[in-house]
């Protein structure tokens, strides 16, 4: 397809194509892992053909660059509902149980590892999760010192820093964990990752 050709894509349906082949990607990514799955297998599960897929992403590079954005507007949203919240300090560990559950979730974790696998050897890989993670940060950061300024505890540099990166490093932990020990006792988990983040949190 021409450039002039893909300028009148019809927009609703180009969103329609891409969700269907970044689905397919997922489960082909999960299954064979970011190298061994090619754009041909990844054609074949979303029913396309390979061209067509190249109209929407031209190359698996943007594909995976796709999917860090998503996880971006995910974790947004998450933090703009956090933010409403009458004290997110303690909104945070109320909902530590479900934030264990969702990264322990077999469809979501392997997709996550396959990303920082492939960040740790690919440069424009690496560059696109840098990048994500410094939104993310930022956005955590702000309502973190916010919240905590309220409950008049500190906010200086060194506090944040370390504690914006441990909250980060609890969840970001469990996708590994689980690899390693996919029997483990899930509420005996989540009851210690509460009791860890208060302690953080509030101190």
């Amino acid at each position: 397809m021409s450039t002039t050709e893909k300028r009148h894509i019809d927009p609703e349906r180009a969103l329609v194509r891409r969700k269907q082949v970044l689905d397919a990607a997922a489960a082909c990514f999960g299954r064979s892992g970011f190298h061994g799955a090619s754009m041909a297998e990844i054609s074949k599960a979303a029913g396309m053909s390979a061209g067509h897929i190249y109209n929407y992403f031209d190359s698996k590079d943007a594909i995976i660059a796709a999917f860090v954005e998503q996880n971006v507007e995910r974790v947004s949203q998450l933090m703009r509902d956090l933010e409403q919240q009458a004290d997110p300090l303690q909104s945070m560990v109320d909902d530590a149980p479900r934030h264990v559950n969702e990264h322990l979730d077999p469809n979501t974790w392997p997709l996550a590892l396959e990303i920082s696998a492939e960040s740790a050897r690919n440069p424009k890989i690496a560059e696109v999760v840098h990048d994500a993670d410094v939104r993310a940060r930022l956005q955590f950061r702000a309502i973190l010192k916010a919240a905590r300024e309220r409950h008049g505890l500190p906010t200086d540099d060194f506090t944040m820093d370390g504690l914006v990166e441990a909250m980060i490093c609890l969840f970001q932990g469990l996708d590994v964990r689980v690899v390693h020990n996919p029997k483990l006792n899930e509420p005996a988990l989540s009851r210690y990752m509460s009791i860890a983040m208060k302690a953080m949190l509030f101190s």
